[in-house]
């Protein structure tokens, strides 16, 4: 069966569905600052790749701005990809998601994630949201390991 990006999570289902796994993944990739995360994208014909990128939540989506780069190729001719927040050593919170970017057409919801971004975009920059279809949230203290996991999926 494929999955469609219809089948799968706007990021206020994953609110709705999973509270504490949204709250502490906010808080993740809020503390990344600029560089909040790094996305993984893959093509069939390629290997993955990892990127730096800049992540926003703005109303019921979890949005990214790509110049053209590898990376907007690859999340527009497949759209897979994974999005891991960095770790601060001090507070090693995991957090990540997966699942197939949507690009975002020139528009209102476009005008309205451009107006509230980190830095100033223009139409050079094409918007993806990111829909989820699994998140994963690690938790652990500084000292202490294996993290405890918690999992949610879209449709669960």
């Amino acid at each position: 069966m494929t999955t469609t990006i219809d089948d799968l999570a706007a990021w206020t289902d994953l609110v709705a569905g999973a509270p504490s796994i949204a709250a502490a993944g906010r808080a993740v990739l809020a503390a990344g600052g600029e560089a909040g995360a790094l996305l993984a994208t893959i093509r069939d014909d390629a290997p993955p790749r990892i990127h730096p990128v800049t992540v926003a939540i703005d109303g019921s989506g979890l949005y990214v701005f790509l110049l053209d780069s590898a990376k907007r190729r690859d999340l527009a001719e497949d759209g897979r990809f994974a999005l891991h927040g960095h770790q601060d050593p001090a507070v090693p919170t995991e957090f990540s998601v997966r699942g197939r970017a949507r690009l975002v057409p020139a528009g209102a919801e476009r005008d309205r994630v451009a107006a509230g971004w980190k830095f100033e975009v223009d139409d050079s920059y094409w918007l993806f949201e990111l829909r989820i279809a699994s998140a994963i949230l690690g938790e652990r203290a500084a000292d202490e390991w294996p993290p405890r996991y918690t999992r949610w999926s879209a449709g669960s």
